[in-house]
């Protein structure tokens, strides 16, 4: 008799292969309708099986963001790769060059010193390193602001002779894919009149997926969080909570009062991340319960609004606001289909955030 999740010690995080399956196929179904080339971003899984999967189905190739999820990655084979980080540091350039002797990967920069730091680690014009200019396109985090910074940046990386200019690549905000089409739409545009070639543009974001036809000038698009879905992705109308493939299983240790109940899974498995959020997660099976605090390792949930209460020893099923964190929260994961437990499997690049 094969085993069942509820014969599982919590917190656990369970993983639907089939839900994942449908994910990864319709997504990719839609960057094909699109004519854009898919790049997932692996951050939000971690598992090498998964990334591979992703290549099977149709994906050019993955996005990592830091090095050691590169180097784990292609310890396992993968070798087409977009590291989507500003590599700075003697350390983490020679980190690269060996990753570069071992497979294709590109890089991006946004500034002048990030690329003269690639420059004098990357000489051979024979087996350059791509680059592209990051560009912040509205979300205010990394990247180039104006399309003549990102062309004067470009130009810097043509004049490194083991440096290859790659193209464009941002991450917009969440609901401006029309403002960052655009602002590429513009770049493209200046670049076309300067007589700079401009390879590839790459963009992404899972809130804004389904919009990927509207991504204007975009060659390539890089999801992350599609793979499992979470909470901030159904009230982004992303998904649905049927669509959601990762979700923790934690069970009822205390009911100290009539409208409180305390789970066995605090900051430390679901992360605290509220994105804009009122609570930590989503119950599948107490809707009206709301996760009202997180401690290290205890989850307090305000069920007074639930007709029939969880009672102690009782276990939930959460669908967290961030799968992203969760995957690095823990050493291995639990995949499932339905409530039938098929294998567990370690999280490969966990704690890889060097």
């Amino acid at each position: 008799m094969s085993e069942t999740i509820f014969e599982l010690e919590t917190p656990v995080v369970l993983v639907d292969l089939d839900k994942v399956e449908h994910n990864l196929r319709r997504a990719q179904d839609a960057a094909d309708a699109a004519g854009l080339k898919l790049r997932p971003h692996i951050k939000t899984h971690k598992l090498p099986r998964f990334a591979q999967r992703q290549v099977e189905l149709g994906a050019v190739g993955i996005t990592v963001q830091k090095l050691g999820e590169a180097e784990v990655m292609a310890d396992a084979g993968l070798t087409d790769m977009l590291l989507t980080f500003n590599i700075v540091g003697a350390k983490k350039l020679a980190r690269l060059k060996a990753l570069h002797e071992r497979v294709t990967i590109r890089v991006v920069a946004d500034s002048a010193e990030t690329v003269a730091g690639l420059a004098a680690t990357f000489r051979d014009p024979l087996d350059h390193l791509g680059v592209f200019v990051e560009c912040d396109t509205g979300m205010g985090r990394c990247g180039v602001q104006s399309p003549e910074a990102a062309l004067t940046l470009a130009r810097t990386i043509l004049a490194a002779p083991g440096l290859g200019f790659a193209g464009l690549m941002t991450y917009p905000a969440a609901g401006k894919y029309r403002q960052a089409a655009q602002w590429l739409a513009d770049a493209k545009a200046l670049f076309a009149a300067e007589g700079v070639a401009l390879p590839e543009i790459t963009t992404g974001g899972t809130p804004d997926i389904w919009h990927m036809r509207e991504a204007g000038v975009a060659t390539e698009y890089r999801p992350g969080t599609y793979i499992y879905m979470d909470r901030s992705q159904v009230v982004a109308g992303a998904a649905s909570y049927d669509d959601c493939a990762l979700t923790v299983l934690a069970t009822v240790v205390s009911r100290p009062t009539e409208g409180r109940a305390i789970i066995d899974a605090g900051s430390k498995t679901l992360t605290s991340d509220l994105l804009g959020m009122e609570g930590h997660g989503y119950v599948l099976n107490y809707p009206e319960a709301r996760i009202v605090g997180l401690s290290e390792e205890h989850g307090t949930l305000d069920v007074s609004a639930c007709e029939v209460k969880p009672k102690i020893g009782e276990v939930i099923r959460i669908v967290p606001n961030h799968c992203c964190p969760v995957s690095n929260l823990f050493d291995s994961v639990t995949l499932v289909r339905g409530e039938e437990v098929v294998e567990v499997v370690a999280v490969a690049a966990r704690g890889r955030v060097d």
